[in-house]
């Protein structure tokens, strides 16, 4: 068990599901949409770094306008239909993590909150595979005003569980955005193990532990 917290928080995308069983679907999208993604990406990394915003929606649309030289109106309605709205029929294909809901389930069944904080709008993947009707707290960039690492968005996300920092461990598959993040905002972490990783059973020594899967990230904090 880890000592003294009282949530359980998960990053979503390559989190709760494996990036590449998304990937391999979208190839022809991404070819049909190239200019689009090439100019979001752009904008997602400047905004990475950009303070917490009131309306982050409508700042990203606005660099998103200037980035691709067309009206904001059009930036905002290209992003609701090619990213956000767009993607949500291909996540309806993708299957979650082996186990997943299952232990988020238990551990909610243990008496700890659930919550989801994602740079998406969580709405994106509907249930998220069932596991949205077991969380206290689904947030995205769009509520928070920042993306990932920035502290920002991790102490919203206390806020609205109504616990301390510390009471919360943020779960997540990215050195960068998750683990750091998180740790920099005063939670602990969990590193879900990948590739070369996960392999050769290399931790990431900044996280507060690392697992291979959902039953073992449940036997950790569950034990």
């Amino acid at each position: 068990m880890i000592q003294g917290i009282k949530a359980v928080a998960f990053d979503i995308d390559g989190t709760l599901y494996p990036s590449w069983r998304l990937y391999v679907r979208l190839p022809f999208y991404f070819i049909k949409h190239f200019s689009f993604y090439l100019s979001f990406n752009k904008v997602r990394k400047t905004l990475h770094k950009t303070a917490p915003l009131a309306d982050f929606f409508e700042y990203q649309s606005r660099i998103l306008a200037e980035q691709m030289k067309i009206p904001p109106s059009e930036a905002k309605e290209k992003i609701r239909r090619i990213c956000y709205d767009g993607l949500t029929p291909f996540f309806r294909k993708v299957k979650p993590y082996a186990h997943a809901f299952e232990t988020i389930k238990n551990i909610k069944a243990a008496g700890y909150k659930i919550a989801i904080l994602s740079d998406f709008p969580p709405e994106q993947k509907e249930d998220i595979w069932g596991i949205r009707e077991l969380c206290d707290v689904c947030i995205g960039s769009e509520e928070s005003g920042a993306l990932k690492p920035s502290v920002y968005p991790f102490g919203i996300l206390a806020k609205r569980l109504n616990l301390k920092p510390e009471e919360i461990l943020y779960v997540g598959n990215s050195k960068k955005y998750d683990v750091l993040g998180a740790k920099n905002a005063g939670m602990k972490s969990a590193y879900l193990l990948k590739g070369f990783r996960k392999v050769f059973n290399l931790s990431f020594k900044q996280s507060d532990f690392s697992f291979k899967n959902y039953r073992q990230l449940e036997a950790i904090v569950l034990k």
